[in-house]
C-alpha cells in the first residue's frame, strides 16, 4: 500500500512579517482576558514541554521574531523565553487548531524547559490515571460518553 503525503507547505511557504502576520492573529481566537494558550513542543523528540499564554502581541513577536515570547499574567509582561536562564526556545513551526483557538509552537529548545529545571515542565508531577486498553468494553469512548449522557438526562 502506497502512503500519499502532502506538499511540505512548510518549505515553500514564506515567513510571516510584521506585515503579513496580522491576518493570523485577527484569525486567533483569544479568551476573555484576550490570551491564548500556546503548547510547546519539542520538534526532534515531539515531548510537550510546557504551556504559556500569549495575547496579542506575544504572539506576533513569536510568529515574526522567530523565539518564542509569552505574556506573563503575574508579572503583567512579556518575557521571552531563555533571556534570564538561557534555556531558549526557537520556533520551528506554528500552527493554530481547528477551532483557533490554541497554538502549537514547534520549537528547538536549548536547555530545560521548565523553570525547575526539568526537560518538560510535565516531567515534574507524573501521574498514573486508569487506563483503557481497546479490547474493554467502550474503550473508544463514544457509546460509553453518549450511554451515561442519555441516562443522565432521563434521570
Amino acid at each position: 500500500m502506497t502512503e500519499q503525503t502532502a506538499p511540505d507547505e512548510a518549505a515553500t511557504a514564506q515567513p510571516l512579517t510584521r506585515a503579513t502576520v496580522e491576518p493570523v492573529v485577527a484569525r486567533a481566537r483569544f479568551d476573555a482576558s484576550g490570551l491564548l494558550p500556546a503548547i510547546i513542543q519539542d520538534a526532534v523528540s515531539k515531548d510537550v514541554l510546557m504551556m504559556g499564554w500569549m495575547d496579542e502581541e506575544a504572539l506576533r513577536r513569536t510568529l515574526t521574531e522567530g523565539r518564542v515570547t509569552f505574556w506573563s499574567r503575574s508579572r503583567q509582561e512579556y518575557w521571552r523565553k531563555g533571556d534570564t536562564s538561557g534555556h531558549a526556545q526557537f520556533v520551528r513551526a506554528a500552527a493554530l487548531d481547528c477551532d483557533d483557538d490554541a497554538l502549537l509552537v514547534t520549537v528547538e529548545q536549548v536547555g530545560a524547559a521548565c523553570h525547575t529545571g526539568a526537560h518538560s515542565c510535565f516531567d515534574v508531577d507524573p501521574l498514573s490515571p486508569a487506563t483503557a486498553s481497546s479490547t474493554d468494553e467502550g474503550a473508544d469512548g463514544a457509546d460509553s460518553a453518549a450511554d451515561t449522557t442519555a441516562e443522565a438526562d432521563r434521570g
